[in-house]
Order: structure tokens, then C-alpha cells, then sequence
């Protein structure tokens, strides 16, 4: 799959793992997390972006925990259109760009935010465009925060595991989340394991 495909298949995605799919789970376990680490880490009444937010159910346990200097940004149209259903206060809340993170990233000041966090979005993004990342650490004012599916095989991504098809449908970018952001200048502050994912708080001076 070429870069352009693998934006397309998120552009376009209805149905399992799309925004409607997600809004219906509801927060979760890495919702909580994020609300925590928030909390404990970052400066007091943070402005926050998530990239890939689709309809938002983390960035609105945000809210709903007091945080209101809130973001998103997803690459599928639906996202806030499911969100203005399911979310109203957040819509009124927060300010919403649709976009790949790979276009919309670079339109941003350094710093432009306090907290910048990803759940299970980095993980796709195609090997070709991992020039992202740095301008995540430059858009970030203080506190990166991932939780990826870093998966419990032992040889998660090293060489000749890179990769892997989610239900034969579209790829899954296995990377050392520590190593990638630490690399950049970034010192990891908390790494917690969930039943899902593996959540990674990084702070950037």
C-alpha cells in the first residue's frame, strides 16, 4: 500500500475502526490515562491537540474531567460529523481541522501546543511519511504523549516485523515508540502497558 492508499482507506473508512465505531465504545482505559497524566505532567489549563481524533470520545473525557483548551485533528470527514451527534458540548468546545496530519501538521506555529497526544494513529502512518513525527515534537510545546499498539510478540518492530495487516485490510506500522521520540530530543517520562495498547509520555524541553 502506497502512501496515498493508506490515507485514503482512513479518509474514507466506514464501519469497524471508523468514527461511528468508536463513538459507540465510548472512553476507555487510555481516556482515563490521558486525563491522569495530564493531571500529573502538564501545566495547569494545558491547551491540548489530537491527532486523529475522530469523534472525539477522548478528547471529550478531556472536557468532561475539566479541560476545555482542546483540538482535534482527523483525516476522515465523518469524524465531526458523528461528533456533533454524539458530542455537542465538545463541538461547541473545541476547534476541528479535517486532514491528513502529514498536510495539516506543518500549517502550525512551533509550540502550538502544550499537550499533543496520538492513540492508535501513529501506528499507521506509512513508512514514507515519518517526516510527521518531527514536526510532532515541533508543534509540541511540552508534553508528547502516544499510546500505540506495540502488540507482545518479543520482535515487535525490528527488522523483518515491521508490519502487519489488521483483518487483511490495511497495514499496521510496528516502531519503538522510545526510541523514534527519544531520538528527537524527547525524554520519556512514563511508559504504562494497557490490555490494548502501550502508552508513552514523553516531555520536550
Amino acid at each position: 500500500m502506497d502512501p496515498e492508499d493508506n490515507r485514503q482507506t482512513w479518509a474514507e473508512r466506514s464501519g469497524a475502526y471508523s468514527p461511528e465505531y468508536y463513538a459507540h465504545i465510548g472512553h476507555n482505559e487510555v481516556s482515563e490515562t490521558l486525563a491522569s497524566v495530564l493531571e500529573h505532567y502538564a501545566s495547569e489549563d494545558p491547551s491540548v491537540l489530537e491527532v486523529g481524533c475522530g469523534s472525539g470520545r477522548h478528547l471529550a473525557h478531556l472536557l468532561d474531567t475539566g479541560y476545555s483548551d482542546l483540538a482535534g485533528i482527523d483525516i476522515n470527514d465523518d469524524s465531526f460529523e458523528v461528533m456533533a451527534e454524539e458530542y455537542p458540548r465538545l463541538v461547541d468546545t473545541g476547534t476541528f481541522l479535517t486532514g491528513a496530519i502529514e498536510d495539516l501538521l506543518p500549517e502550525y506555529p512551533d509550540d502550538a501546543y502544550d499537550v499533543v497526544y496520538s492513540v492508535e494513529t501513529l501506528q499507521h502512518v506509512h513508512p514514507e511519511e515519518t517526516a510527521v513525527f518531527e514536526e510532532l515534537v515541533r508543534v509540541t510545546g511540552d508534553l508528547l504523549i502516544t499510546a500505540e499498539n506495540e502488540g507482545n510478540a518479543p520482535d515487535r518492530g525490528r527488522p523483518g516485523a515491521e508490519v502487519s495487516e489488521v483483518d487483511d485490510e490495511f497495514p499496521l506500522y510496528h516502531r519503538d515508540w522510545k526510541t523514534v521520540f527519544s531520538d528527537l530530543g524527547g525524554a520519556q517520562l512514563l511508559c504504562e502497558p494497557t490490555s490494548r495498547d502501550t502508552i508513552r509520555v514523553f516531555r520536550f524541553p
